[in-house]
């Protein structure tokens, strides 16, 4: 799949969300934010910190306030895409040009500038469990060593997402499965969700 390298791009990408997110870009652009390209995404920045980002997928489209937590959310606009899991990250979904309140998304956008002026962020915590390796994969890695050398090249939350797709599988059929694919994976220095992150 060809990588994304401008919003142009990105945009032309999503033809059927196109006027939509030209209509959210133009919104975000009347704004001090700076606009470039993140994780395959338009990402906009104030400073060098993420204040908000656009997305579409297949029934929906909108816009990520990265620390949306903080916004008053008058207008309750804002869901959290993932409950329990997402702390500071907060999702205003729509699903058609008609939905897109002009008003509303810019006094949003402006909000979330001034909360992130005001140094208003949660900052991500990181996850510093010990990789624990399954068996499966640990008597591959002791039988290859450029698997071995090439899963320890790996960054510890590649590694921990290759060694959690092997231990959720129920049977060892599956985790035998799983680690037959994963392996030219590793062997490439990819973590288990790289081509869906570069999209």
């Amino acid at each position: 799949m060809k990588k994304v390298s401008s919003v142009e791009d990105y945009i032309e990408k999503n033809k059927h969300w196109q006027k939509e997110l030209e209509l959210l870009r133009d919104i975000i652009l009347k704004t001090e934010l700076n606009e470039s390209i993140k994780w395959g995404a338009p990402v906009y920045d104030l400073s060098g910190k993420n204040v908000v980002g656009l997305g579409a997928f297949k029934q929906h489209f909108g816009v990520w306030f990265f620390n949306g937590v903080f916004l008053k959310d008058e207008h309750n606009l804002l869901v959290n895409a993932q409950e329990g899991k997402t702390k500071a990250l907060r999702q205003m979904r729509f699903e058609s040009f008609g939905h897109i309140n002009e008003n509303a998304v810019l006094a949003y956008v402006k909000e979330a500038i001034e909360n992130q002026k005001a140094g208003k962020e949660i900052k991500p915590q990181r996850n510093t469990k010990k990789v624990v390796i399954p068996e499966e994969l640990k008597s591959a890695l002791n039988k290859n060593t450029k698997l071995n050398e090439a899963f320890n090249g790996l960054t510890p939350s590649k590694q921990r997402e290759y060694c959690e797709h092997i231990q959720t599988a129920k049977r060892e059929a599956t985790k035998l499965s799983r680690l037959e694919k994963i392996t030219p994976m590793i062997l490439e220095g990819k973590g288990l969700h790289d081509k869906y992150k570069n999209c």
